[in-house]
């Protein structure tokens, strides 16, 4: 009976999970969209976009962590969230300043970000599938962070479409990952109906 009850609560969290990441992906999409439909046109729709971005991502991350057994079992994603809502108000304050502090401040959050969204799915992977692609997004997200910290410093002047190149690889592996678990969920659905 114990037994039966874990995988229930498996069986809930792989979906929850699935629908987590079309939601994530489904936003990310959307933001990329309206970075350049709108965003190059207008300093104030692209400073709230840039605002929006890591508060979004501060909920989403805080939301899935409640969801999947709490903050207490959900360390990474309780870090998550801190270091995305201290971003929010910093890239605030680096929008009175220039683009390139705000270019910074998302390379040191796509750092730490991806580097807590590594673990995550680090310790998602005996549990649940499609962990592998987001294993590369967060060390992927690491990586882009540097380039940006390293653009950040350069006499260039960045613009939204610097990170909303970001964004777009990070909605595909959200994509990816949502797809994959569809996939192995109707896969395992085929196989227990042919047990019968």
């Amino acid at each position: 009976m114990a037994y039966h009850q874990l995988d229930l609560v498996r069986a809930d969290r792989e979906r929850w999970l699935k629908f987590y990441y079309f939601i994530r992906a489904a936003f990310s999409v959307a933001w990329v969209g309206a970075s350049f439909a709108v965003g190059p046109s207008s300093p104030v729709i692209a400073g709230a976009l840039l605002v929006l971005y890591p508060a979004w991502d501060a909920a989403a991350n805080l939301v899935d962590a409640l969801r999947s057994g709490g903050l207490a079992q959900n360390r990474t994603q309780a870090l998550n969230v801190v270091v995305s809502l201290a971003t929010t108000v910093a890239v605030l304050v680096a929008l009175q300043m220039s683009m390139n502090r705000v270019l910074g401040v998302f390379g040191a959050w796509a750092i730490l970000s991806g580097l807590l969204q590594l673990g995550t799915a680090i310790r998602r992977w005996r549990s649940f599938g499609a962990q592998w692609a987001m294993v590369l997004s967060g060390a992927q997200s690491a990586l882009a962070g540097g380039f940006f910290i390293f653009q950040a410093t350069t006499p260039m002047s960045p613009s939204i479409a610097n990170v909303a190149g970001y964004a777009a690889v990070g909605a595909l592996y959200f994509l990816v990952s949502a797809v994959w678990l569809t996939v192995s969920e109707w896969h395992h659905s085929v196989k227990r109906t042919q047990q019968r």
